[in-house]
């Protein structure tokens, strides 16, 4: 009985002696925090730049001739299609003339058929003949004139677009060359954006001559306009005053969701050679400046100040403060405080930044 009892104490010492060192372990596991490094690889970062969205053609609608607005065929915002009729000038006053130049062009035809006849039995001189023959030409020239007066009483759409805001109301009285509307043709959008004179001539030095550089247009809703614009065009000059040079980015826009005068940001991607790049998440700030842990040889962690140059989705690119084969704290940085020692798991930094959202090349 007596060795009964010492062998079921022995079982029992010995369960609770693996349950303690298992718990141990799991402790000692969850204490662990991750560390990896930072990593040289090229990259592209996203640069946006803020956009003014215009029409490949905006004009000015306005009158040829004076009088009064007769009728509208339109309203304001409708889409209309090439010669489509839009306004009418009160035509009665051109029709008169243009009645009256065909009478004239009638007259001076028979005269000039009366003098041929006879000039043609050389009882008029050929001096009459011509006189009589430029009498008529003149009269047409009248008529052809009468018509074209009489068609700038039609204003029809010169292209394909859309009505602006009207400026003027049915009946009124209207001068020439004065402001009905404007039209835009929203077939495809150009879109202008400033960038410095340093990302320019980065630009230039990376362009390849034979293909054209893709951007992408984030909307005023923060979301992104679904069909991608091409660089086209840059201006010829420099801005004095600010160091920039606009950029002309084309969009199609099938759907007609752009409009003249609108803004947006354009998203530019920009290539970044042999970039130190970190994740986003292994740095913390002090009064605007950026810190990361620093694990030293002696695995104690100690805050640095670091700069960096670029910003990307979940990754930084460091100018300075840290050195490729240095290891940074990733996680657990609430834990910690300067001089801790810590036990940790290093992580790969391809494989911790393979995990990111962000796409590196």
């Amino acid at each position: 009985m007596k060795r009964i009892f010492m062998l079921m104490s022995l079982c029992a010492l010995l369960y609770q002696t693996s349950c303690t060192s298992k718990a141990e372990d799991i402790k000692e596991s969850e204490s662990k925090l991750v560390v990896s490094s930072p990593v040289r690889m090229d990259t592209t970062i996203t640069k946006d730049y803020v956009g003014q969205i215009r029409s490949i053609r905006h004009i000015e609608l306005r009158t040829q001739e004076k009088g009064y607005l007769q009728k509208f065929f339109v309203d304001e915002g409708q889409f209309v299609k090439k010669g489509q009729l839009l306004f009418q000038i009160m035509p009665i006053l051109y029709q008169a003339e243009q009645k009256k130049a065909q009478a004239e062009v009638n007259f001076a035809e028979i005269e000039y058929q009366n003098t041929k006849s006879l000039a043609d039995n050389n009882i008029v001189a050929p001096n009459e003949l011509a006189m009589a023959k430029a009498k008529y030409d003149k009269a047409k020239a009248k008529l052809a004139l009468a018509q074209v007066h009489l068609q700038f009483t039609e204003i029809r759409a010169p292209f394909d677009g859309i009505i602006g805001r009207f400026l003027v109301r049915p009946g009124s009285l209207v001068d020439e060359g004065e402001l009905l509307t404007e039209l835009s043709d929203n077939s495809k959008m150009w879109v202008y954006y400033n960038v410095p004179e340093a990302e320019y001539l980065d630009y230039q030095n990376e362009a390849n001559k034979d293909s054209s550089m893709n951007v992408n247009l984030l909307m005023a809703n923060n979301k992104q306009f679904e069909f991608p614009g091409v660089v086209e065009t840059i201006e010829a000059d420099f801005n004095n005053e600010t160091g920039n040079i606009a950029f002309r980015a084309t969009f199609p826009n099938p759907k007609g969701l752009l409009r003249h005068g609108e803004t947006g940001n354009i998203l530019m991607g920009v290539p970044l050679k042999n970039a130190l790049l970190i994740p986003q998440k292994a740095t913390f700030e002090i009064l605007d400046k950026k810190y990361v842990f620093v694990v030293d040889k002696d695995n104690l962690v100690n805050s640095r100040e670091i700069s960096v140059g670029a910003e990307m989705e979940d990754l930084y690119a460091v100018s300075e403060g840290l050195a490729e084969n240095e290891k940074i704290l990733l996680e657990g940085l609430r834990k910690v405080r300067d001089h801790d020692k810590i036990v940790y798991n290093y992580q790969q930094p391809e494989r911790v930044i393979s995990h990111l959202k962000l796409y590196t090349e």
